[in-house]
């Protein structure tokens, strides 16, 4: 028989966390996270996002036994920015049973109606700043960082339970070991036509200080109009600064400007789910040395996102972002970009990522269901 339990104590949590490792044992091409990480990252003191919205996660338990996770939780910042009134689910995981899916995803749909709302969406681990929909194509090459990986029976377990599309999502891949003349010429071109500076984020520690304060400023404006976009508080911007600073390349990280005024930045990351492989989500001596070794040999790197302030939109800077990623990251042995996510219907990305000769190779997939009153 199958339990629904929340999770309320130390001892579900960790089971909660476990539970991947175990359905994904033998899957070559799942990345397990730092079980350190997770810890901190359920943790309502650790985490920001805890200060503005409300999480339930859920354990379905055989015989006393994991066999299926969720969480239910609500995302105050959507709501806010979408004059919405929508819940949310994430962190899905389960064996390959119709009846344990369907008894997890009553449980988050249950918490939601609770708190009166009128659908639920997911996954989203918790929000569009993190890890966001389910792989329903491309399960044949390992996730860039802070991407998912799925089962491939979970579409069917989701579409079985009522589950409806709501937006399909890209990740493009670009393979080069060098740059094609005419993509130097299409930059140059962009650059002399509307006078915008590209610049690498500062390695001063004054300068880059005040480079992430504008970042922030931008982030906060261009994506104000984008379709989910789900503004982080300034705690969560820190956080996630705190997190990914220690990650990041400073000449991956790129703001524009317009006679000495931001106009957008571009973030991309080493793809350092290379070395979490190698970890197997534990730190220990042993680990660490596969770490460093690891390090050296990443061949791969993620455009996390970028955003261009509306009145410098269509003129062609993220190009450039694209352009000046490749650029930086070739010298580095990055010869693989991922250029992620991308919505099913942002034609002007999509043609971007098209220009630069890359191709979808994976497709996640958000999906809503109503709740009746």
């Amino acid at each position: 028989m199958i339990k629904i339990v929340p999770v309320n104590n130390k001892k579900l949590l960790k089971q909660f966390i476990l539970l991947p490792y175990e359905l994904y044992k033998g899957d070559q091409n799942w990345v397990p996270p730092l079980k350190m990480d997770q810890l901190k990252f359920f943790s309502p003191a650790h985490n920001p996002y805890y200060q503005h919205s409300e999480v339930q996660l859920y354990l379905a338990l055989e015989n006393e036994l994991p066999v299926g996770r969720i969480s239910a939780h609500s995302n105050t910042q959507h709501n806010l920015e979408h004059k919405e009134n929508i819940g949310f689910f994430g962190f899905f995981e389960c064996i390959d049973r119709q009846d344990v899916a369907q008894a997890l995803f009553n449980a988050a749909y249950a918490w939601n109606k609770e708190r009166g709302f009128t659908s639920m969406r997911g996954p989203m681990n918790y929000s569009v700043n993190q890890e966001v929909g389910l792989l329903i194509d491309g399960f044949d090459d390992p996730p860039m960082v802070m991407m998912r990986h799925d089962k491939r029976y979970y579409q069917k377990l989701f579409e079985a339970c009522g589950m409806q599309k709501t937006m399909d999502l890209y990740a493009y891949l670009s393979i080069r070991k060098d740059m094609p003349e005419r993509i130097d010429r299409v930059a140059a071109a962009i650059q002399k036509r509307t006078g915008v500076q590209i610049r690498h984020l500062s390695k001063d520690k004054k300068q880059l200080r005040r480079d992430i304060e504008t970042v922030f400023e931008i982030y906060t404006k261009a994506w104000e109009y984008n379709w989910g976009n789900v503004p982080m508080t300034k705690a969560e911007f820190d956080h996630i600064v705190e997190e990914l600073l220690p990650l990041a390349d400073p000449e991956l990280i790129f703001i524009a400007e317009k006679d000495g005024h931001p106009a957008g930045f571009s973030l991309a990351l080493p793809n350092y789910n290379e070395v979490l492989k190698a970890m197997n989500g534990n730190i220990n001596p042993i680990t660490l040395i596969k770490a460093m070794a690891a390090k050296k040999r990443i061949g791969s790197a993620r455009v996390i996102t970028m955003g261009v302030i509306k009145e410098f939109q269509g003129r062609g800077i993220d190009s450039l972002f694209y352009y000046y990623s490749y650029k930086n990251g070739l010298p580095k042995g990055y010869f693989r970009g991922e250029f992620s996510w991308v919505l099913e219907n942002n034609t002007m990305m999509i043609r971007v990522a098209e220009m630069l000769d890359a191709v979808p190779y994976k497709t996640y997939r958000l999906y809503d269901k109503a709740i009746s009153s």
